[in-house]
């Protein structure tokens, strides 16, 4: 996929597979997401870890963005 990396702020409802998240001074890449009950998602890193991120959870991610393709609403 081509585009930049930008830094976002992600909670668990903006999270998606793809993610590059930091947690505790180490990076994971977010490869799958459950609903949980509450509003929380368990993530699945592709290291085999997991991580039940509460509702209120805020973490920084990297995230690859395509500048060429429109966001938003078209005015």
């Amino acid at each position: 996929m081509k585009g930049v990396i930008v830094a976002v702020e992600i909670d668990a409802r903006t999270v998606a597979v793809g993610d590059q998240v930091m947690i505790g001074g180490q990076s994971f890449v977010v490869r799958d997401l459950t609903a949980l009950g509450a509003g929380r998602k368990r993530l699945e890193f592709h290291s085999g870890e997991t991580f039940v991120m509460n509702r209120t959870t805020v973490l920084w991610a990297a995230r690859r963005h395509d500048p060429r393709i429109p966001r938003g609403r078209p005015w």
